[in-house]
């Protein structure tokens, strides 16, 4: 599972992190209906912060980062 590795990995996260706070930034200088787009922004900023992967039981893989890399 190359996809949830490299989320897993300390690059994903940082991935993870840096879209996120990117969408939150977008939302705000969009305003308005932005603001929706801000709200998204923290759920990739939110997983990459607590390492955590949201789509890693797709590919039937545990949620936690450090399970994963151990795995």
């Amino acid at each position: 599972m190359g996809f949830v590795q490299f989320m897993a990995s300390s690059n994903g996260r940082i991935a993870r992190i840096v879209a996120g706070v990117v969408l939150i930034i977008l939302g705000f200088v969009i305003g308005g209906g932005g603001i929706v787009l801000s709200l998204i922004g923290l759920v990739p900023l939110i997983a990459g912060a607590t390492d955590t992967c949201l789509l890693a039981p797709l590919f039937k893989q545990p949620m936690k980062g450090a399970e994963i890399r151990k795995g």
